[in-house]
C-alpha cells in the first residue's frame, strides 16, 4: 500500500477544518444557509493557505446527497468522490496545463449540459492567472450568465494576472497566510494523532520554514518524520532543515546585550565551524533584534510577533538589557552588515567586526541630557573655570594648578591621585605664552587629535571617545570609562609608546602619557569629542527650532493650520529663515 503523505492525509475535509480563514469560511456558510451562493468565486492567496481545498468543500456542501448544508457529510458516494477527484460533476482543471482558447471552448460546450448526478456541475479551475487573454475572453459571456446548474471556482496566486473583465465577474476571496501559533497547534494536533514525540520548539522550526503555509509546513514535518522517525530531537530538526539552531541565535543577542566580546567571537565560530551561513545568521539575529525591539517598545506585542509564550520569557529578559534606541543602534549594524555580506569576499569578518562593534557599543544618550549637559557647561565656565584650562592658561600661579587633581579624583574609579609635581610648572613663562597661542588645554587636545587622524586614522578615532582628563605638552592624561574596547586599546603599552612618538612630532617634545580608569563620565572635564560634536549638534538643532518657532511667518502656518513644527532642516549655504 502507498504511503498517503500529511499534506493530503489530514487536507481539511469540513469548513470547521481550514485553518487561518475563518472570514472565508464564515462567508461561505453564511452564503450556502442563506440561499445567495454566487455563480463564480476567485479565491486568491499564497500557496498551500487552503484555496483549492475550500473549493472542494464548498462542491461538496453544494452536491452532498443530503442537501444543501454548510457541513458536508464526507460519507455519502457525492462527497467521496469530490474527495477522491474523481467526481463526473465537479471538474478540476489545471490552468497552467489548459491555457488556450479550444480548452475553453471545449468547456463552454461542456457547460450547457445538465449534471450527470450531482445537484451542480462544478468547475474549479486552478492557477486560472495562467491562461491566454484570447481564453479569458471566450470565457466572459459564459462567466456572466452562466446556466443555474453551473458553478465556476477560480484559484490563484497572481490576482493582479486575471483581466479585470473576470474579476467584476466573481465574489473574491483573499486568503491569509497563517499565523505561526495556528500552524504549530495544527501540527501538534497531527502528531499527536500520529503517535509521534516531539517538542514545541521542533515544531515553530518546522513551521517557520513553512513560511505561512500549512502545506509547506506539514511538507516539511514529512521530511523530519522520515528523517527521525517517532523521536524528533530539536538538533535533528535543525540539522535537516539548514536552519540556524536558535540557541545560537539566542546566545549572540545574549552576548552583544552583555558586552562580552570574546563571547560574541566565539559564537560566530561556532557559526561558521557548524556550516551555517553567515548571512543567514545576521538575518535571524536582524529578527531577534527586531523581535526584542518591539517587545521594548509596546511591552504587549498580541499579533505582531509570532512566538510562542517560552519564546516571549526569553526575549523579554534581552529587553530589560538595553534600551530601545541601543536596540535600534544594534539592528542598524546588522542591516548594513547583511548588505555588505551580499558582495563581501569574507562574510565571516564582516559578520566579527559587527558583533565587535555592537557589544563595544557605547550606551545613547538622550538629546535632552546632551541639551542639560551643555547648558551646564556653559553656564559653569565663567564662574568656576575648568581644571583643564587653568593648566594651560597664561596666569600659570601655582595655588591655582594644586586644584584640579583632587576634583577630578572623585570621578575616577581607580586612579592614584595625582602627585602635586605631576605638571611641571617651574618653566612657565614660554609655555603659557605658547598655550595661550593654542587656545588652551582643550584646543590642544583638539588640534593633536586631528594631527594624528591625519598620521594614524584608526588611533584618531579611538581618542575621540576618551576623554581629555589633563592636557599639556609635559602630560597627556586620557580618561577611558571601565570596561571599554578604548581603555583596552590605550593600555596597550605600544600604543601608548604610538603616542608618545606623534604628541613629539606634533608638541615638539614628548609628555607623559597617562591612562586613567573612569567608573563614569567625568562632570567636571570636557567631554570626549564625539560627545562634543553630538552637544554641538543637539545645540544647533535646537537653535534651528527656536529661530522657526520664533519667525512670524513660520508661527502663521502653525496657527492656520492648528499644527506643531516636527522638524526643522538647514538648507547647506543657506540662511535658515530669512525674516
Amino acid at each position: 500500500m502507498s504511503y498517503l503523505v500529511l499534506a493530503r492525509k489530514w487536507r481539511p475535509q469540513t469548513f470547521s477544518d481550514l485553518v487561518g480563514q475563518e472570514h472565508v469560511s464564515q462567508t461561505l456558510k453564511n452564503a450556502i444557509d442563506g440561499g445567495r451562493v454566487a455563480h463564480a468565486f476567485l479565491f486568491t492567496g499564497a500557496r498551500g493557505v487552503g484555496k483549492t481545498s475550500s473549493a472542494r468543500i464548498l462542491a461538496k456542501a453544494l452536491n452532498c446527497e443530503s442537501g444543501l448544508t454548510v457541513e458536508p457529510c464526507n460519507t455519502c458516494s457525492t462527497c467521496l468522490e469530490i474527495t477522491e477527484g474523481n467526481s463526473v460533476d465537479v471538474f478540476e482543471i489545471d490552468g497552467a496545463s489548459n491555457t488556450g482558447v479550444d480548452d475553453i471552448r471545449e468547456l463552454r460546450d461542456n457547460i450547457k449540459y445538465l449534471p450527470s448526478r450531482s445537484r451542480y456541475k462544478i468547475f474549479i479551475i486552478d492557477e486560472v492567472h495562467m491562461l491566454t487573454t484570447n481564453a479569458f475572453n471566450a470565457l466572459l459571456k459564459t462567466l456572466e450568465e452562466p446556466p443555474p446548474h453551473v458553478k465556476f471556482i477560480f484559484a490563484t496566486t497572481e490576482p493582479h494576472k486575471v483581466p479585470i473583465t473576470i474579476l467584476s465577474r466573481c465574489q473574491r476571496f483573499d486568503f491569509k497566510r497563517i499565523a505561526l501559533p495556528r500552524i504549530v497547534s495544527r501540527l501538534r494536533y497531527i502528531v499527536d494523532q500520529e503517535g509521534v514525540q516531539v517538542s514545541d520548539e521542533a515544531l515553530a522550526v518546522v513551521a517557520r520554514k513553512g513560511d505561512g503555509s500549512m502545506r509547506d509546513s506539514l511538507s516539511t514535518l514529512d521530511q523530519v518524520l522520515a528523517f527521525c522517525g517517532n523521536q524528533v530531537a530539536d538538533a535533528d530538526v535543525a540539522a535537516l532543515l539548514g536552519v540556524v539552531d536558535r540557541r545560537l541565535i539566542m546566545d549572540g543577542c545574549r552576548a552583544v546585550l552583555s558586552k562580552e566580546v570574546r563571547c560574541a567571537l566565539q559564537i560566530v565560530a561556532q557559526v561558521d565551524s557548524f556550516g551555517y551561513s553567515m548571512r543567514q545568521f545576521c538575518r535571524e539575529l536582524i529578527d531577534q533584534f527586531r523581535n526584542v525591539a518591539i517587545l521594548k517598545a509596546i511591552g504587549e506585542p498580541g499579533d505582531l510577533l509570532e512566538l510562542s509564550e517560552a519564546e516571549l520569557g526569553e526575549l523579554r529578559t534581552l529587553a530589560d538589557c538595553a534600551s530601545g534606541p541601543d536596540l535600534q543602534r544594534h539592528l542598524t549594524l546588522l542591516l548594513k552588515a547583511e548588505g555588505e555580506m551580499a558582495h563581501a569576499s569574507f562574510p565571516r569578518l564582516v559578520l566579527e567586526m559587527t558583533m565587535m562593534r555592537m557589544a563595544t557599543l557605547a550606551p545613547a544618550v538622550a538629546v535632552q541630557e546632551l541639551l542639560s549637559r551643555l547648558d551646564a557647561l556653559e553656564s559653569g565656565a565663567p564662574a568656576a573655570p575648568r581644571p583643564l584650562r587653568q593648566e594651560g592658561a597664561p596666569r600659570a600661579a601655582a595655588p591655582p594648578v594644586q586644584a584640579p587633581p583632587a576634583a577630578r579624583d572623585q570621578h575616577a574609579a581607580r586612579p592614584a591621585a595625582m602627585p602635586p609635581a605631576s605638571p611641571p610648572q617651574p618653566p612657565p613663562a614660554p609655555q603659557a605664552a605658547s598655550a595661550a597661542a593654542d587656545g588652551g588645554s582643550a584646543e590642544l587636545w583638539g588640534s593633536f587629535v586631528q594631527f594624528v587622524k591625519g598620521k594614524r586614522p584608526m588611533l584618531g578615532t579611538e581618542l575621540e571617545q576618551v576623554y581629555p582628563v589633563q592636557v599639556s605638552r609635559q602630560l597627556l592624561e586620557i580618561g577611558c570609562l571601565n570596561g571599554t574596547f578604548e581603555l583596552k586599546r590605550m593600555q596597550d603599552p605600544e600604543r601608548v609608546t604610538e603616542l608618545k612618538e606623534l604628541a613629539k612630532a606634533h608638541f615638539g617634545q614628548a609628555p607623559a602619557v597617562r591612562i586613567t580608569v573612569l567608573s563614569a563620565p567625568p562632570k567636571d572635564a570636557p567631554p570626549s569629542l564625539s560627545e562634543k560634536k553630538s552637544l554641538e549638534s543637539a545645540e544647533r538643532q535646537a537653535t534651528l527650532m527656536r529661530e522657526a518657532e520664533e519667525h512670524p511667518l513660520v508661527a502663521a502656518a502653525v496657527a492656520l493650520f492648528d499644527g506643531e513644527i516636527a522638524e526643522v532642516k538647514e538648507i547647506p549655504g543657506k540662511d535658515v529663515i530669512q525674516s
